[in-house]
C-alpha cells in the first residue's frame, strides 16, 4: 500500500509570488536537537515558543503582518496542515510552513492538533516504510511517498506512531516535519 503526497504546494499564491526566505530559522537550534528541551521560551499565550499546531481549516489567509490592515500574502488552502508558531502578537501568530514561507494568522485558525508531513525534502521516488512496530524491523504496514500528510498519535523521541487513510504505524521521528527531534508527545 502506498499513500500518495498533498498538492507540492499548499497555499494558493495571491500575489505576484511568494517570497523566499534565505535566513536560516530563528529556531535552528531546536529544529536541529540542540537544546530542544533546554530554556523553553513562552510567549503571551504562556504557552512554548516555537511549537507546532495545525491549520483548523480549508482556506486562511496568512498576512504580511499581525493585524487585519495588512495585505493578504496568500491562502492555505488545506485544513490540518502543520504549521510552526515562532512568534506572536496579541491574538495573531507568526507560522512557517514546511516549505519555510512565513506570514501571520489569527490564533483561532489554528488548531493543538498534531499532524506532520512525511519527508517534503525527499523525492516522490523515495518511500517511508511505515513500520507495525517502533524499530527498523518493525514490520511494513505500508510504504508512504513524500509529502503525505498524516496524524501525530505519539511520539517517543526516535519513533512516532501515526495515521493515515485507516493505517495506524510507525515513523522515524528524524522524517518528518511536524514534530521536533527527541520530543515527546503522549
Amino acid at each position: 500500500m502506498i499513500f500518495s503526497p498533498v498538492p507540492a504546494r499548499f497555499a494558493v499564491a495571491l500575489l505576484a509570488g511568494l517570497l523566499a526566505f534565505a535566513t536560516p530559522p530563528a529556531n535552528a537550534a531546536a529544529q536541529s536537537g540542540e537544546g530542544a528541551s533546554s530554556a523553553a521560551q513562552t510567549g503571551p499565550s504562556g504557552l512554548p515558543l516555537p511549537r507546532f499546531v495545525s491549520l483548523k481549516s480549508d482556506r486562511i489567509n496568512v498576512r504580511a503582518g499581525p493585524g487585519q490592515d495588512h495585505r493578504v500574502s496568500w491562502i492555505f488552502a488545506k485544513a490540518g496542515l502543520p504549521v510552526e508558531i515562532t512568534a506572536e502578537y496579541e491574538n495573531w501568530r507568526r507560522i512557517r510552513d514546511s516549505e519555510g514561507a512565513e506570514g501571520w494568522v489569527f490564533h483561532s485558525l489554528l488548531s493543538g492538533r498534531r499532524t506532520a508531513i512525511v519527508a517534503p525534502w525527499s523525492k516522490k521516488d523515495d518511500t517511508v516504510a511505515l513500520r507495525r512496530a517502533p524499530s527498523a524491523d518493525g514490520g511494513l504496514a505500508a510504504l508512504i511517498e513524500p509529502k503525505v500528510l498524516v496524524d501525530l498519535n505519539e511520539c517517543d523521541g526516535t519513533w512516532c506512531r501515526v495515521s493515515v487513510n485507516n493505517v495506524t504505524g510507525w515513523l522515524p521521528q528524524d522524517q518528518l516535519w511536524g514534530v521536533y527531534p527527541q520530543e515527546v508527545l503522549k
